[in-house]
């Protein structure tokens, strides 16, 4: 049994009020009442409701996370957020390299890595992104894809965690499969080399209350990175309650 505590974090992207926050937090808080979750939970909202939604879990010892970080402590960068800016607001975490930036705002390896390393130097944990496209994978460039994109966006040291998300699963409805997580799972463990031991892998793509026990089951899984189904607590809770207890 792995003495590395399962994580499962949700992914609000750019979805959410203040008062969708306020009854998930009522929602989440309720259950949590009655059931301590066997999981580390996360929560990473947009920048506008870090705030209030930080206020309102901590009483829950729910943490709190950013989707994204500059990789300056300060500066002229309009619109951007610093890491020590998070951390002033009471975050844990912040996810750096998701799919969606690497794609939508051409971020590469060495900016997500520079991200990862400010972050780290804020006190948080970076979460670390990788994933291949559907092309890629039918290409047979899955492993050579997901590892250069490891080498490249990890800081040289400190604690991280790493979140594969294949890019065709995220948000399309299509799932990989058990075979499909353990083989690459087991592949970034063995990558990551000593420090993999310690290292929490989670998978994300597609993640919901109907299949979270299967993928929480599958070898070297840690946790989830949940997109939509974390915008509901109800459903959020349902995929914490399918975590192991470790």
């Amino acid at each position: 049994m792995s003495d590395r505590p399962v994580l499962i974090a949700g992914n609000w992207k750019m979805n959410g009020s203040l008062a969708a926050a306020d009854a998930f937090a009522f929602q989440l808080g309720e259950h949590l009442a009655k059931t301590r979750a066997a999981a580390e939970l996360l929560v990473c909202p947009p920048a506008t409701l870090l705030q209030r939604l930080g206020e309102r879990l901590r009483p829950l010892k729910v943490g709190l996370g950013a989707q994204d970080c500059h990789a300056k402590p300060s500066g002229a960068f309009t619109g951007d957020i610093a890491a020590p800016m998070l951390a002033e607001l009471g975050c844990r975490y912040v996810i750096v390299g998701h799919s969606e930036r690497r794609q939508f705002h051409k971020e590469d390896d060495a900016t997500v890595r520079a991200k990862a390393e400010a972050a780290l130097a804020a006190g948080l944990t970076p979460i670390v992104c990788v994933g291949e496209t559907e092309a890629q994978r039918e290409s047979g460039q899955a492993e050579s894809v997901v590892g250069g994109q490891l080498d490249g966006s990890l800081p040289a040291s400190g604690t991280v965690v790493v979140a594969y998300e294949p890019v065709w699963a995220i948000g399309t409805g299509k799932n990989a499969t058990q075979a499909d997580i353990a083989q690459m799972h087991g592949f970034l463990r063995r990558k990551l080399g000593a420090p993999g031991a310690a290292t929490r892998l989670l998978y994300g793509g597609s993640v919901k209350p109907s299949n979270a026990a299967e993928i929480l089951a599958t070898g070297d899984v840690d946790g989830v990175l949940v997109g939509g189904a974390s915008l509901a607590a109800e459903d959020f809770w349902a995929i914490a309650a399918a975590s192991p207890a470790r």
